[in-house]
């Protein structure tokens, strides 16, 4: 009777994994999404003698696709985005450079993660990013001051669908960036914690 016993617990059990599997199943398919969210930047002059930080807002909108494999997931990820960050030097950098603001970022990286609980998923990622700024000199002139950065890009968050094809996020990332151009190469860092609303297909 024991015997018989423990052979229905665990028919019962095996009988139950598939179901909690689909249950468990990882996001999938084509989206795309907007974001919007806080944005620490901190630029920092290669000799390391002047640093300047701001913080401000981020917004932009992003697209991907996710290959769910059961309860996890890998994909691509690419993200168009701007911020209102403008820094402020405590004193002279060369060339007359005193402020950095930064203005589009690009991304384009990879992502993976796995199921929590039904309908929420948590990811890592990590992928290239570029930053285009512009820097503002003691006279005002920023006819030729307009530079492009490269970088990487690293962070991580929760998602979950929310209704019908809507699903929402929140992540942290930092991206770095080296030559920054102040007159001498300089490098830049973003701290961003944003919020998200997308559509899955």
């Amino acid at each position: 009777m024991r015997k018989i016993l423990v052979l229905t617990v665990l028919a019962a059990g095996l009988s139950a994994t598939p179901a909690l599997a689909q249950h468990n199943t990882a996001p999938g398919g084509f989206y795309v999404g907007a974001l919007g969210g806080y944005e620490g930047l901190h630029v920092k002059s290669a000799d390391g003698t002047v640093s300047a930080k701001a913080d401000s807002a981020v917004y932009g909108v992003n697209a991907g696709y996710d290959l769910s494999l059961g309860s996890a997931f890998v994909g691509v990820e690419g993200e168009v985005s701007t911020s209102t960050g403008s820094t402020k030097f405590p004193g002279s950098v060369a060339n007359a450079y005193d402020r950095l603001k930064s203005d589009a970022q690009y991304y384009l990286g990879a992502r993976a993660g796995v199921a929590l609980t039904p309908g929420i998923a948590a990811y890592g990622k990590v992928g290239y990013t570029a930053l285009h700024t512009k820097a503002f000199t003691s006279a005002g002139s920023l006819s030729d001051l307009k530079d492009n950065s490269s970088g990487i890009r690293f962070g991580g968050g929760l998602q979950a669908h929310l209704v019908g094809p809507v699903e929402g996020r929140v992540e942290y990332r930092h991206s770095h960036y080296k030559d920054v151009d102040l007159g001498t190469n300089s490098n830049a860092d973003t701290n961003q914690v944003v919020a998200g609303l997308g559509v899955r297909f």
